[in-house]
């Protein structure tokens, strides 16, 4: 098994302006609570067509994209949500609703078909206090993912991924959550892990804008509970994916931390096989192939892909040229077909799993961001993180973290100029 680094890895060429996926939020209005969700949930907050317009306007200025993600807040609580998806679709762009589905049905899926959606990205854990789901575990909440899988396959030609956070207390299900996900390949693209984070009001951290020290419990994902994990790591995941499921889980692709680069923010890994058999991983030199050969043709770099690229992943068997990882996918798939032909009538489907690892606050107060990130948004008419906009909408900027140790040896050299 090959070792976990970042030179083994292929670093995603996404960056600031030149990015597979933007984030538009035409609304912070939402019809559950999410335990960990960094977004107030503002009543009444529907943005205007012309605000919409001028947000994606800013895109179309500043950030090449090939995706936008309509998020939120609960994107199918906005009155205008079909027309919102055929603006983006007559500007060239491809429409993903991030939702947490909870209105979703057959009616208004075939509506959204119609206005031009390309898929869906579908939160589901347990820490959403869903009405008739309350007090299930991310087992039982398989049942409710194959729902809307199912769903979305009966209408067809849609994306389908599904998205949980990951809080200390959930961490030992993902092998089972990874394990439903291949016995339902055909119909879901990918599986994405975000590990639970919050700002700990309780450690020895002061909040500052400028020089104004701030209240920071203000913010949503801010809390005062600090007996509860906040540095589960994306590298713990792969562990526990390996030890407990899948032993030769190997990520191709990932997004580096702005203040460590070293650190995986974006972890990505793109599985070959059918609901009976995982034959391998592909490799970097694959994921690479796949971004460059996008952004040569089309000048964007790629982000959800049609299911009908992923359900037939034989079409990618001449890239085995190019890459270790399909050639050992290939090698153990028609060694099985030679064992037991009939084997080959149970197909072979491409799915990514997604692991994406928050802010992180270290000790001296830096904030290790998500460089590159693709959920960036537009506020005042800049880009700025959409997981940090909070802050933005509180005081105008992002905040400073000071640990508080540092703050006094600030002020005592303050006193000894002063005198």
């Amino acid at each position: 098994m090959d070792k976990l680094s970042p030179i083994n890895l292929y670093r995603l060429p996404w960056n600031l302006t030149d990015n597979a996926i933007s984030w538009l939020e035409p609304t912070s209005s939402c019809n559950l609570y999410c335990d960990g969700c960094y977004r107030e949930n503002r009543k009444s907050s529907h943005k205007t067509l012309d605000e919409i317009e001028n947000e994606l306007d800013i895109f179309a200025k500043f950030r090449k994209t090939d995706s936008i993600s309509i998020a939120g807040g609960e994107p199918l609580l906005h009155p205008n949500i079909l027309e919102i998806i055929k603006i983006i679709r007559r500007r060239g762009w491809k429409a993903l609703i991030n939702t947490n589905a909870e209105i979703l049905n057959e009616e208004l899926l075939k509506k959204l078909k119609s206005a031009g959606i390309n898929g869906f990205t579908i939160h589901i854990d347990s820490g959403q206090n869903r009405p008739k789901w309350k007090g299930k575990n991310e087992i039982e909440l398989n049942e409710l993912r194959e729902h809307y899988a199912k769903m979305i396959a009966k209408i067809g030609g849609m994306s389908c991924t599904f998205n949980a956070t990951v809080y200390p207390e959930t961490i030992q299900f993902i092998p089972e959550m990874l394990k439903w996900a291949q016995k339902n390949i055909k119909i879901v693209q990918s599986m994405v892990f975000i590990i639970y984070r919050m700002a700990v009001l309780s450690k020895n951290f002061d909040f500052y804008v400028g020089d104004k020290k701030v209240k920071f419990d203000e913010i949503m994902y801010s809390t005062n509970d600090d007996n509860r994990r906040t540095d589960v790591s994306a590298e713990e995941i792969v562990e526990i994916i390996r030890m407990n499921a899948y032993n030769d889980f190997m990520p191709c692709a990932f997004l580096n931390g702005t203040e460590k680069p070293d650190t995986y923010k974006w972890l990505l890994a793109g599985r070959v096989g059918n609901k009976f058999n995982i034959f391998g991983y592909v490799g970097p030199k694959f994921m690479e192939l796949i971004q460059t050969v996008k952004h040569l043709f089309t000048d964007k770099y790629l982000a959800y892909s049609h299911p009908r690229m992923q359900k037939n992943a034989l079409i990618y068997l001449p890239l085995i040229i190019f890459d270790n990882g399909l050639r050992k996918v290939f090698k153990n798939y028609f060694k099985q077909i030679f064992i037991n032909p009939i084997s080959f009538f149970s197909g072979l489907a491409y799915q990514t799993v997604l692991i994406i690892q928050p802010a992180d606050i270290y000790e001296d107060g830096r904030v290790n961001m998500c460089d590159g990130c693709p959920d960036i948004t537009v506020w005042n008419n800049r880009l700025v993180w959409s997981c940090r906009m909070e802050e933005l909408n509180n005081w105008g900027q992002n905040v400073r973290v000071v640990p508080r140790k540092l703050e006094e040896q600030i002020e005592k050299e303050l006193i000894k100029i002063l005198k």
